[in-house]
């Protein structure tokens, strides 16, 4: 049995301000390369209608030299609130880039200050940017001066162990016009390996003035609600919890405006979400988007009697009608939890 205090419940049950942007929930979608496209947040949102997704993170030097804009920053005029998240490490490219987010409905513009991955930081992107605050700097002064919506940020607590300087750079972001930030509780150097250090995001919300949410390991309403008791943030974002489990964001949120859990989706209920999954990646994507649906179909396969027998079968499907066979036998099979 899990439990708020009675302040914290009410507090948490509040809308989020992030700068003149209001969004009536404290549970967010993390924006994941690979993952978040139209068809994925359309699934978080039937269960998470109010929480603020984000699209994958977007290149500000290649939207430079595109002539149209990539489908990565494909929006449905319908989804609010949704921010589109950029990265690079050129202010006037990032400046130019948060134009054309904006005009395509983003009511946030995020920037990527944390991905570790390589092909990312060698062209000074994402977490290497912490190396870097005086570029950090300039880049969110670019933005917020090329856009009226508000701009923030999403980072990690450091390079590594040896240079964890979160304390300084979130006041530098602070600074310079982010409205608010996410902190993932790793280092660089750990990417997603060992456990988030939220004793970070404690300290850097005691510094702050503007929202900070809590990133990395909710895995679940009991990690997100530990995670808020612990640090005291104004929210959590859900990042690899929804991989395969696009209920996650709406179970936390119904959680804190309610104090109650809903029903977990049975295992039939799983398997039918990744049937729309894949239907939807066709239909948005054609062969590409079975290609991509392989790995989500294969988070979705877990945790029942069969699972890994589904998930090996699923790693390899060439169309919607052998996956649709494959799924359906499955539940024939029965899905006893395992």
């Amino acid at each position: 049995m899990i439990s708020l205090c009675s302040q914290l419940q009410t507090e948490l049950s509040t809308p989020l301000k992030i700068g003149s942007v209001t969004v009536n929930s404290r549970v967010l979608q993390s924006p994941l390369s690979g993952v978040t496209d139209l068809v994925f947040r359309r699934l978080v949102r039937r269960y998470a209608p109010e929480s603020m997704m984000y699209t994958e993170m977007v290149s500000a030097s290649e939207l430079h030299h595109l002539k149209e804009l990539p489908r990565v920053m494909d929006v449905d005029p319908n989804e609010r609130p949704i921010s589109i998240q950029l990265f690079d490490c050129r202010p006037d490219f990032m400046g130019a880039a948060a134009q054309k987010a904006v005009a395509e409905g983003a009511d946030t513009v995020d920037i990527n200050m944390g991905c570790p991955v390589n092909k990312i930081t060698r062209r000074g992107g994402g977490s290497s940017l912490l190396r870097q605050p005086d570029v950090a700097e300039a880049i969110v002064r670019e933005v917020v001066q090329a856009v009226e919506v508000p701009v923030t940020v999403k980072t990690r607590i450091g390079w590594n162990d040896e240079e964890i300087n979160i304390l300084d750079f979130a006041r530098r972001m602070e600074d310079a016009g982010a409205q608010m930030l996410t902190l993932h509780g790793r280092t660089r150097a750990q990417g997603y390996k060992g456990t988030a250090r939220w004793e970070w995001i404690t300290r850097v919300k005691e510094v702050l003035s503007i929202p900070v949410i809590a990133n990395g390991d909710i895995f679940s309403v009991e990690a997100a609600v530990r995670c808020l008791e612990v640090t005291g943030a104004d929210g959590v974002m859900c990042s690899r919890g929804t991989l395969g489990y696009p209920f996650l964001v709406g179970e936390i949120d119904y959680f804190l405006k309610t104090g109650k859990r809903l029903p977990e989706p049975t295992v039939r209920e799983r398997l039918d979400c990744a049937k729309e999954h894949l239907q939807g990646l066709w239909e948005y994507k054609g062969d590409r988007g079975i290609f991509q649906s392989r790995k989500h179909m294969a988070w979705y396969a877990k945790g029942f009697v069969g699972a890994g027998e589904l998930r090996e079968a699923l790693s390899r499907l060439e169309s919607v009608e052998e996956g649709f066979e494959l799924i359906d036998r499955a539940i024939a099979h029965g899905t006893k939890e395992g």
